[in-house]
């Protein structure tokens, strides 16, 4: 049986191994795969894992042997699961994997929109500590979030843990979720109380119909002057023209994104330039952890289909 991974560096860019993928059938892995090579290369492959490589209709309806798509991630509209479905073809995910490095990066972005330790830190490297006047400087107002209020939208697994770090910060918490997660502690709210109120506002929800700008205009509209917005999510989530406005007028005092709705971006994506946005490269799952999780989960989902019991299938 011919397995085949059709992006395969992100996750292993060298310091995991696919040895246990390969005892499981004759194991081709691709760092990268161009979308006009990607029927050639999946041509008579039975299992097909993919990360952000693209399979929509068009490619899985000129795969005949495919009988397997195993995603090497939590979201899967990289997969046209209704063609897959019209085929026989099974399509898995790995929930959860990636919860306490994405929880990490989430808070590590609040810090630095409170502490700005980075920046700091590349000052005094380029010399400006050594030639200032007085022993200490400063270049942005410090925050302390104890006493202040935190939002949390969506309580999954990374929300929370994100909620109860933000509990551990002597904060108040607040959050909204539609599936009903709840976290001793923490507050429910609707989403425009939550806007209205909170210094923070963690996005931690799925990209869906109904959540796709979510964070528009208007919304920004109800966040306080001097409310920080962090995205660890979906980039879709945020409306980037109206939230670029929204820093760049004032009319919210800062924002860190881990993701934006184009990946990798143009150089014309309005946050690249921003005032006062901190962009990271889609990093917060990608801690070493993360991955070996990541990888033994995606190993275990296609030992459980070739038994015949497959989980995590999506639907």
């Amino acid at each position: 049986m011919r397995i085949v991974v059709v992006d395969g560096h992100t996750l292993n860019p060298g310091d995991l191994s696919w040895d246990a993928l390969a005892e499981l059938g004759e194991l081709e892995v691709y760092d990268r795969t161009a979308p006009d090579s990607m029927v050639e290369r999946l041509r008579g492959a039975a299992v097909v894992l993919t990360n952000k490589a693209v399979l929509d209709r068009a490619v899985i309806e000129r795969l005949d042997g495919l009988r397997y798509v195993g995603v090497l991630a939590t979201g899967y509209n990289v997969v046209d699961v209704q063609a897959a479905r019209e085929r026989g073809i099974t399509v898995t995910n790995v929930p959860a994997y990636a919860a306490p490095s994405v929880a990490q990066h989430a808070v590590a972005l609040l810090l630095e929109l409170t502490n700005r330790a980075g920046h700091h830190d590349a000052t005094v490297h380029e010399g400006r500590w050594t030639g200032s006047p007085d022993f200490c400087y400063w270049d942005y107002p410090f925050i302390e979030l104890r006493g202040l209020t935190m939002g949390v939208v969506g309580l999954g697994a990374i929300g929370r843990e994100v909620a109860r770090v933000g509990l551990a910060f002597g904060m108040r918490v607040l959050a909204c979720d539609p599936a009903g997660g709840a976290v001793e502690g923490v507050e429910m709210v609707g989403l425009d109380e939550l806007l209205a109120e909170s210094d923070a506002v963690t996005l931690h929800c799925p990209l869906t119909e109904e959540t796709e700008g979510l964070v528009n205009a208007a919304r920004l509209a109800r966040m306080k002057e001097s409310a920080l917005l962090v995205n660890t999510s979906r980039g879709p989530l945020v409306d980037e023209a109206a939230l670029a406005d929204a820093l760049n007028e004032g009319r919210i005092a800062g924002a860190a994104v881990d993701v934006l709705s184009t990946e990798p971006p143009t150089p014309k994506n309005p946050l690249l330039s921003a005032k006062n946005c901190i962009v990271t490269p889609h990093m917060a799952w990608a801690s070493a952890a993360s991955r070996r999780r990541l990888m033994a989960a995606a190993v275990e989902n296609v030992r459980a289909f070739l038994a015949g019991r497959p989980t995590n299938v999506v639907q």
